[in-house]
């Protein structure tokens, strides 16, 4: 982290700290969070939760007038448990006004380097792979990994404007991936991601896999290269996810329309649902072009060390309660 410090400074980014309780954790389907009570001076006690992002609180800074800001902060999500997840981790986000998302690749490049450098060594581990940390990450696009990888025309379940569902899971049964009456797009989209396409990623030298669907974009922008694709990518290195990162999508109207998408899925799938945040939907029409992404410290750590699990690098994991 001291290394990654003086990287970012000498990049001239700010250091910022954003409140880890907030009015919302986050809008996102599958994210569980940890909520609490607020009890204000006149016994009025209001809900907040535990942050899963910094990702709101940064971007209140970019519409503020920040330009390059970066974070280390502590983040919680509940129900997550593995190898590979815990429920309270550090994540190191980074933003740039008016730069371009690749741009957010080099900058990974610098921080595996140092982390490497830093553990005295110059590769990434993970359970039998392997990935030179010093290499140029490769570029790929989803649509060509999935096709690469699994055999799948992404692209053509696209072209309609509207996901096409049945199509892309026929073309997952044929590739050998079950799914389920229930599964949605996205779902598909997920078990083919992670039964063909991620173990491939990151072997040799790391990935950036680019153009997520627009479906899969979260909070980014539509490309202004194919309208079905997001200005998204993921880092891989050693087939572990390190980083997602946006052009950051900043039209508030569409963003809440995504918000209220994400949390009925959420309510169709948990029964519940968090709220919005307003204040920063209302930033985002005061806020400027950027890219940002978010990096799992933990992970990253690891694989730098050649750990097997995120736990093992943590000064104090969180209590385990039945099997780990």
């Amino acid at each position: 982290m001291s290394a990654w410090r003086r990287g970012f400074e000498a990049r001239g980014f700010t250091e910022v700290e954003t409140a880890a309780l907030q009015v919302s954790p986050g809008n996102e389907a599958h994210i569980g969070a940890f909520a609490t009570q607020l009890l204000g001076p006149d016994g009025e006690r209001r809900t907040l939760y535990l942050h899963s992002s910094p990702e709101f609180a940064c971007k209140k800074l970019l519409a503020a007038g920040e330009e390059r800001i970066f974070c280390f902060a502590r983040v919680f999500r509940n129900g997550e448990r593995g190898p590979l997840h815990h429920p309270e981790f550090t994540m190191l986000e980074w933003y740039r006004a008016s730069e371009p998302h690749e741009t957010l690749i080099d900058d990974c490049g610098f921080l595996l380097a140092a982390a490497a450098e830093a553990a005295g060594t110059r590769r990434l581990t993970f359970r039998g792979r392997e990935a030179d940390a010093f290499a140029e990450p490769e570029r790929l696009g989803v649509a060509e990994a999935f096709e690469r990888h699994a055999g799948i025309d992404l692209l053509a379940t696209l072209d309609g404007g509207t996901p096409d569902r049945e199509g892309l899971a026929r073309q997952a049964e044929s590739a050998g991936i079950a799914t389920g009456a229930d599964d949605s797009w996205s779902d598909i989209f997920s078990k083919v991601l992670v039964a063909r396409v991620e173990p491939r990623l990151g072997l040799g030298r790391p990935t950036a896999l680019m153009d997520y669907p627009l479906c899969e974009a979260a909070l980014a922008r539509p490309s202004a290269r194919d309208p079905r694709l997001a200005e998204r990518f993921e880092l891989y290195a050693c087939g572990v996810e390190l980083a997602n990162a946006f052009g950051e999508l900043t039209d508030p109207v569409e963003q809440r329309r995504r918000f209220q998408t994400e949390m009925d899925e959420r309510e169709r799938i948990y029964g519940e649902r968090y709220p919005l945040d307003e204040d920063f939907l209302a930033a985002l029409a005061h806020m400027p072009p950027a890219s940002g992404i978010a990096l799992g410290v933990d992970r990253l750590v690891m694989l730098a060390t050649g750990a097997s699990r995120v736990d093992q690098v943590m000064w104090t994991p969180v209590a385990s309660f039945g099997a780990p």
